[in-house]
């Protein structure tokens, strides 16, 4: 996986090049994020749209495209009797991600021919900045009741930053559009504001893929830390969609009409479902 061929050729560099491309990722990160990131309170999307059609639930992985640990929670969400299926980006889902908004796309309509309601797109990692995507190009708030994204680097990672400059050959088109301050990234954050379906953003502070991990914050959405909801919650970025207590805050998601952060209190009735799920 590139991500592996990255980190194999930084850990070769002496620690002074370590220290100099580590300053030129967060320099770039800061020009990225700053100015798109803002807190979450206050801030409540609509209720979603009415239907008496269940909606089917689409799930995006990330780069990489490896489909794996969405199969597990795919398989979670169908024993509550909602239909999920995980999406197969088109090669090995490192191409441009715009491209891989068009195959998500082509899900949401078969879904919707098939007699879906309003779909659910969950979008893990850069999955959910492919979901971001479909949302603005194919009119997510006219066909989508709900977006829920999983460590998503929605402003960029710093890994991708270290891999343009340490292995660029193993930095294809998604790579380098997930670079902070990337022109893709830039044109998605200075959109105007507009009506999006309610969304829900969850990380966790142990992210050492996304870094860093409130990346994942998006202006408007419900912005949840897992750690603000599990204090000691040891969670990492390949482990999110399979952690019991994300896995149970999508459940109680998918149950209800309204998004809303889960306070610390739900703790433990969260890890209780995520895990009964299994």
């Amino acid at each position: 996986m590139g991500y592996m061929r990255v980190f194999a050729r930084w850990a070769g560099m002496s620690p002074r090049r370590r220290t100099l491309l580590s300053a030129l990722a967060l320099a770039v990160a800061a020009a990225g994020i700053a100015g798109g990131i803002e807190a979450a309170a206050g801030s409540q999307p609509a209720a979603m749209p009415s239907s008496s059609r269940p909606g089917a639930v689409l799930l995006v992985p990330g780069y990489g495209g490896s489909t794996a640990a969405l199969d597990v929670l795919a398989a979670r969400i169908r024993r509550t009797g909602l239909p999920a299926t995980v999406v197969h980006l088109a090669g090995d889902g490192t191409g441009d991600l715009r491209a891989q908004a068009g195959v998500l796309n082509g899900y949401v309509n078969q879904a919707l021919r098939a007699g879906s309601g309003p779909v659910t797109v969950i979008g893990y990692s850069a999955g959910g900045v492919v979901a971001w995507l479909w949302d603005v190009t194919y009119d997510g708030p006219a066909r989508a009741a709900r977006i829920i994204t999983l460590g998503s680097p929605l402003h960029g990672a710093n890994l991708a930053t270290i891999g343009t400059v340490v292995a660029p050959d193993v930095c294809p088109a998604a790579c380098q559009e997930l670079v902070p301050g990337s022109s893709l990234l830039t044109w998605l954050q200075q959109l105007p504001r507009r009506d999006r379906p309610p969304w829900l953003s969850l990380w966790t502070t142990n992210d050492q893929v996304v870094q860093p991990p409130d990346s994942a914050r998006l202006p408007g959405a419900v912005n949840v830390s897992l750690q603000s909801v599990c204090r000691d919650a040891v969670i990492g970025h390949s482990d999110l969609p399979t952690s019991p207590l994300v896995v149970g805050i999508v459940l109680r998601t998918l149950a209800t009409r309204h998004l809303t952060a889960p306070p610390a209190t739900d703790c433990n009735s969260l890890l209780a479902l995520g895990s009964l799920s299994t």
